[in-house]
């Protein structure tokens, strides 16, 4: 087995891409990868969207790091990517992006799971939605 690894974890303007955050966890030794895209929708709440922005602390990187950290820590866990964009986003675009590889599928669906629920609860990003009947609302802003 490999030591675990964290590929990388970034906070970005630019689109994410699923395909390059798979390939950075492939490893020889490893028998899974799961990966996960959390992508902008139309609705929410049954209110139709029409816009939305992400803006991030500027600790929200670092942040981002230290959570792919703790799930590569796992000793099932060959290596972490991790992706949040930030910034203005069309509905279809993907907002994280997350993989992991591990030898066996079962320890990666819950280590891919533990990293993106980590990233959504612990990141100081927050979401402005703009709904089609001209209000708005901020997600996860105290």
């Amino acid at each position: 087995m490999t030591a675990p690894t964290v590929v990388f974890g970034e906070v970005t303007e630019r689109p994410l891409d699923l395909a390059a955050h798979e390939g950075a966890v492939t490893d020889r030794a490893a028998g899974a990868v799961v990966s996960f895209q959390g992508v902008v929708r139309d609705h929410d709440h049954g209110r139709t969207v029409v816009a939305l922005t992400y803006e991030g602390h500027p600790s929200a990187e670092r942040v981002l790091r230290e959570v792919a950290a703790e799930v590569a820590a796992d000793p099932d866990v060959y290596a972490v990517a991790v992706s949040h964009r930030i910034g203005p986003l069309e509905i279809g675009d993907v907002a994280l992006v997350a993989a992991v590889s591990t030898a066996h599928r079962a320890a990666a669906f819950a280590a891919c799971a533990r990293l993106v629920d980590e990233a959504k609860a612990r990141l100081p990003i927050w979401k402005r939605q703009v709904f089609a009947d001209g209000t708005e609302e901020w997600v996860n802003c105290p």
